[in-house]
């Protein structure tokens, strides 16, 4: 495949054009290069940009380049090695070759093993999203007037230019001109029936006063007619809009985190760092998805964003408190018939046992009918506890709308919150 570089400057010297089709032609080795970065950033520093490299071998551009053209006549030295016909064996390389190429060995010049350059923290929060979305996001019955599409609705006589019905105007403007010049050609045919009565008569009775005035008349009426306007003001008509409420598409996010005294510190990093992903690629590619931060050990609070992310409150374990702050929220706030509803919950699988059925009934007979999408990351390196068996138990009752995963350490985030809430296809 041939390709066709423009190098043409924009703005500051730079081409935007070119920068997207660079960046989609190696899209493959900046994701790989992203996908490494995230698992190594700090909580911190999620936001910005980043540095990748590609191996220069594999960003190599075809040039153009003049060959020598016309017929050459040369006498070819002969060789004791080949005969006609015969291939050329490839040039040996490696260590031991004399060649100063990027794959061998060399005793002088210079290379470059790889090509670096910068992606801005809008092209990097593109490639650490790509190809994510929510799952089961369903249009809800109307629930206000925010969410309008224009539909036509007829015509009308004022508007922008901009929204000018040519074929109306038009119509408008023809009945207007037959409606105005119809009395005037009636009259302007009998003012010329008349003259042509008047000069048909005998010389001595002809009237000339009489030809003289009906003449004046007819150029009068012809004037008149003329006058006509082929199109004015009053003809024109626009097409007329108005704004139709539409079903809203809003959704509602429930950050769930356990903060127990079981969850160390690591636990809790890996934690905040999943829900800071979480919260990048929901504020990122959704406008009208709220977010609501509940943080729990043995009672359950609603926090505010930095109070969920920095806050050192501790404490026991109680799942079900969540669960069922959860649900109080949704009947008093979110109702499921007007809003889409999300649930991502963080813990490290340490429950009180008989609060983990607590915690599935919860699931089954109250959240799970009204619910888009649960997910559950259990954070611990040992084996599942009972809060994991019991949701288990639910997964397998609600397959494609519930999800759980295990994270053993920070490098297990990112590909987990991929695998989470990749694209799925329409069944």
């Amino acid at each position: 495949m041939t390709y066709f570089i423009d190098r043409r400057a924009n703005a500051k010297h730079k081409s935007a054009v070119n920068r997207q089709r660079f960046l989609d032609r190696y899209r493959t080795h900046i994701k790989r290069s992203v996908e490494e970065s995230v698992n190594r950033r700090s909580i911190t520093d999620m936001e910005r940009g980043e540095n990748v490299s590609i191996p220069t071998r594999d960003i190599s551009e075809p040039v153009f380049q003049h060959g020598p053209g016309g017929k050459r006549a040369i006498v070819a030295p002969g060789n004791r090695e080949f005969v006609e016909g015969d291939r050329l064996r490839r040039p040996g390389g490696g260590s031991g070759g004399d060649g100063a190429g990027e794959g061998g060995a060399s005793n002088q010049g210079e290379g470059m093993d790889e090509f670096a350059f910068s992606l801005s923290r809008e092209e990097f929060l593109e490639f650490v999203f790509d190809g994510l979305e929510l799952p089961h996001l369903e249009r809800k019955n109307l629930v206000d007037l925010d969410e309008v599409r224009q539909v036509r609705a007829g015509v009308s006589r004022d508007g922008t230019p901009a929204r000018i019905n040519i074929v109306r105007s038009m119509r408008e403007a023809q009945a207007r001109r037959i409606a105005m010049r119809a009395p005037i050609r009636r009259a302007l045919r009998e003012a010329r029936e008349a003259l042509v009565e008047e000069e048909r008569k005998d010389p001595v009775l002809r009237n000339p006063a009489r030809i003289t005035e009906l003449k004046a008349e007819i150029e009068r009426l012809e004037k008149r007619l003329e006058s006509v306007p082929f199109i004015d003001t009053y003809d024109l008509r626009y097409n007329n809009l108005i704004d139709q409420p539409q079903p809203s598409s809003k959704a509602v996010m429930f950050c769930v985190m356990d903060v127990s005294g079981s969850m160390t510190q690591a636990h809790k990093d890996i934690a905040k760092r999943f829900f800071l992903l979480l919260y990048l690629f929901l504020e990122r590619n959704y406008e009208k998805v709220e977010l609501v931060f509940v943080r729990h050990h043995t009672a359950a609070k609603e926090v505010d964003e930095e109070e969920f992310f920095y806050s050192r409150e501790t404490g026991g374990t109680i799942v079900s408190s969540a669960l069922t702050l959860v649900d109080e929220i949704i009947e008093t706030r979110y109702p499921a018939g007007q809003w889409n509803l999300y649930v991502a919950q963080a813990s490290d699988g340490d429950n009180w046992d008989d609060d983990s059925v607590a915690c599935r009934e919860l699931l089954v007979d109250r959240l799970m009918p009204r619910l888009q999408y649960f997910t559950y990351v259990e954070i611990t390196p040992h084996a599942h506890q009972a809060l994991w068996e019991e949701y288990e138990r639910v997964e397998a009752e609600y397959d494609t709308r519930f999800a759980m995963r295990q994270i053993v350490e920070a490098g297990d985030i990112y590909p987990v919150f991929r695998e989470l809430f990749k694209r799925r296809v329409a069944v």
